[in-house]
This record gives structure tokens, C-alpha cells and sequence, in this order.
């Protein structure tokens, strides 16, 4: 994508832009990822190694645990995000994954452990761990990170001087930067393979916070607009489906009180950034 310039007044680029912001965009469903439809690298975040049979006996257990328990309520980290993410493959749980276990997570361990006749206490043994193992696979990046909470990739060096909203879509984060220092992170989801994102750098030229979309009938709550009808704007379907949906070319966010932050801080004029 060209760069946009920003030497045109603020009302010639709204005329030139009108019918388009009127129309906005909004979501539709996206591939089975979540994502744009098209091929990329894949995303590596690290994820400590998988226990083995033979390892997990000498898991040191957390105060309060049993004595057998590698995981249970209360404990949190990227073992308890796999634990969830496997628990949502054979559908005993419906949240998440957080990385928290939660009473929710507790609740859907019970009921995983009293289906196949082991005790039902709610905490993760090696027997419960194994037997999960079996029945699954190792989820993938947006597995684990359905509703976002995915670390953000590091800054475009476009975003590293000035106020910039440097959009990431390898990470599918935000961050909201001032002279290269991030204020603010935040995960966001994209255009699907029909309506992609535009990538580039573009400037705000219109913020409308209760604008609702007339093409789609859809409301586009703290919208900044960036490129035509393309603009950062929070997600009631994001916030309920996570990355299993994706927008018309928006950038979905999907952390209301984030949003309405950084819509506030946000001025006509600052650049944003859509990289990979």
C-alpha cells in the first residue's frame, strides 16, 4: 500500500471519503484461524515444554494443592493456557483460554474427569494430564489465544517516532505509542480474505464515538477512521467470539475500557501504522 499523505486539509479527505465512512464496516466471518485468508509464516510464541509422563512426577505442587496435583485453582501461565485450550478441543470448556485457572476451568476438569471414571477433584493430575494428552493435539498460536492476550509484536520503526497507533498483524496487537514509548497494548483482529485490512501508513482524520455503520446496520463504537471506511473501532462480536469472526477491513478492539482510553487520547492527525 502507498503511504497516504496528509497534506490535503481535514474536509477535502472527509468529502473525498464521505460515502465510505458512512458505510463503515463491520464482522463477518473469517477462516477457520480467524484470520485474513491468506498464507503466512507462522507465528511462534514460546510455550514451556509439555510435561512427560515421567516428568510431571516431580512437579513441585503450589500451597494448597494435593500432593499429585500439577495444576488447579488458582494457579496461572502458559501451562494452564495449554491445559484450557485442550480442555475447549473436546469441548469442556467454552471461555478463554486466560491462562488462569478459574472456577469455570475447575469445573470443566471435574466433569472431563468423571466422564472417563477418574476421581473428580478438579485439579489436574498426571493421570487427568495423560489422558487429556491422548485426545488432543497441541493447540496452535490463536488457539491459545482466542480472545487475545497474545504478546505484541515488537514496533514497525515507522511507529518509533511521534503519536502512532502501530497495528501489528503478525501479533494482532496494538500499541499505542508516543516518541517510540509504549503507552498502551491491546489485541485487535482484522478484515477477513475478502476485505483485508489495508497495510500502510495512514493518518486519523475523523473520530465519531457513537458511529453506526449504514451499509451494515452495525454500531462502531469510538471509530477513528484511518483509510476511507477503514478505522480502529471497538467489537461487540469480537468481544464475544473472539478471533473466530473478523471484520469488513476494521480493525477490531475488543477491550471496551481500552478502547474508550485510548479514543480519548487519540487526536485527528496521528499516524497509524499496519504492518506485518
Amino acid at each position: 500500500m502507498r503511504t497516504q499523505r496528509f497534506g490535503r486539509s481535514l474536509a477535502a479527505v472527509a468529502g473525498a471519503a464521505v460515502l465510505a465512512v458512512a458505510a463503515g464496516c463491520t464482522v463477518q466471518p473469517g477462516d477457520a484461524n480467524g484470520g485474513d485468508g491468506k498464507r503466512r509464516s507462522p507465528v511462534h510464541i514460546d510455550i514451556p515444554h509439555t510435561p512427560s509422563a515421567a516428568g510431571t512426577q516431580d512437579a513441585a505442587p503450589a500451597p494448597g494443592h494435593s500432593s499429585a496435583a500439577l495444576w488447579a485453582r488458582g494457579d496461572s501461565g502458559p501451562r494452564v493456557r495449554e491445559l484450557q485450550a485442550r480442555l475447549r478441543q473436546v469441548a469442556w470448556l467454552f471461555d478463554g483460554p486466560t491462562g488462569t485457572y478459574d472456577d469455570l476451568t475447575e469445573n470443566a476438569v471435574k466433569g472431563f474427569q468423571g466422564k472417563r471414571g477418574l476421581p473428580r477433584t478438579g485439579e489436574v493430575d498426571p493421570v487427568t494430564w495423560q489422558r487429556l494428552l491422548r485426545m488432543t493435539h497441541k493447540p496452535g498460536t490463536w488457539e491459545l489465544y482466542l480472545m487475545g492476550g497474545q504478546p505484541a509484536a515488537a514496533p514497525d520503526p515507522r511507529c518509533r517516532t511521534g503519536r502512532v497507533l502501530c497495528i501489528s498483524k503478525r501479533s494482532r496487537t496494538l500499541r499505542w505509542m508516543i516518541d517510540g514509548r509504549t503507552v498502551s497494548t491491546m489485541a485487535v483482529r482484522f478484515g477477513t480474505q475478502y476485505t483485508p485490512t489495508r497495510e500502510g501508513v495512514f493518518r486519523i482524520y475523523w473520530k465519531s464515538r457513537h458511529h453506526v455503520s449504514t451499509l451494515y446496520d452495525a454500531p462502531m463504537p469510538y471509530a477513528m477512521f484511518f483509510s476511507g471506511g477503514q478505522a480502529v473501532h471497538y467489537s461487540y462480536d469480537f468481544a464475544a467470539r473472539g478471533y473466530a469472526g473478523g471484520s469488513h477491513g476494521c480493525v477490531n478492539v475488543r477491550d471496551e475500557a481500552a478502547i474508550a482510553a485510548l479514543f480519548s487520547q487519540v487526536r485527528t492527525g496521528d499516524k497509524v501504522v499496519v504492518h506485518w
